[in-house]
């Protein structure tokens, strides 16, 4: 998942440079330099946040609280950080309100979807192994192990494992942009978001993902668009 985020922030960094060097000829001792880079940085705001406003406007309407939300056959949980063989903080507040979810009724069967980047980095087998500590059946388990980033989770659910229908599981930040996405490849998807703000972090931290989010969107818009799902 990284990889895609690195690009993302890259590319980013190319435009803001490109910004600088209009803002540099002019100069801003005079009202007529002041106000062209004003309406420079104006529109370079804007363009910066219209990916995320658009992927927020399409994903939001299809998040719902734990209870609230409609009851669907699979349960998506998307991976996150781990150490060693255990979840990091954020994927297990994912997998504690999986397991709410699926102790609740709202889905039968676990995708768990991941990265497993090398023999010492696994996300799904760890999230597997979670799961079955506390009691969830081998059988109703599936490993997703080429879940690279939140667009090939979305499109593998849909055209390697056959999801239609799913719930959606995730951080509060990252879910509308996963909602989203796997709306956009074919699957009647319904978010929740962990909502405890143990698993958010700190101020910083919770910064730090809305500065991501806002990168990933550009990304995300770029992939239900152009990227093919099949």
């Amino acid at each position: 998942m990284p990889h895609t985020l690195q690009r993302v922030l890259a590319a980013l960094q190319r435009v803001l440079a490109r910004v600088r060097r209009l803002l540099r000829p002019l100069s801003l001792r005079t009202h007529a330099g002041q106000r062209r880079s004003f309406q420079l940085l104006s529109l370079a705001t804007i363009l910066l946040f219209v990916p995320i406003i658009f992927v927020r406007a399409q994903g939001d309407p299809y998040v719902y609280t734990a209870d609230q939300v409609p009851a669907e056959p699979v349960g998506i949980v998307f991976g996150a950080g781990v150490e060693g063989d255990q979840p990091g903080g954020y994927l297990q507040g994912r997998l504690d309100l999986a397991l709410q979810l699926w102790h609740a009724g709202k889905f039968k069967v676990f995708l768990v979807t991941g990265d497993d980047a090398s023999s010492t980095y696994d996300e799904p087998r760890a999230m597997h192994d979670y799961l079955r500590a506390r009691g969830v059946p081998d059988n109703l388990i599936v490993l997703d192990n080429a879940g690279f980033d939140t667009w090939d989770s979305c499109a593998r659910a849909k055209h390697v494992f056959g999801v239609s229908k799913a719930i959606l599981v995730s951080q509060t930040f990252h879910v509308p942009r996963a909602t989203y996405l796997c709306r956009a490849a074919g699957i009647d998807a319904y978010g929740v978001g962990d909502p405890d703000g143990v698993h958010e972090g700190t101020l910083t931290e919770w910064i730090r993902n809305g500065l991501r989010e806002i990168a990933a969107s550009f990304n995300a818009v770029y992939q239900a668009t152009v990227q093919p799902t099949g």
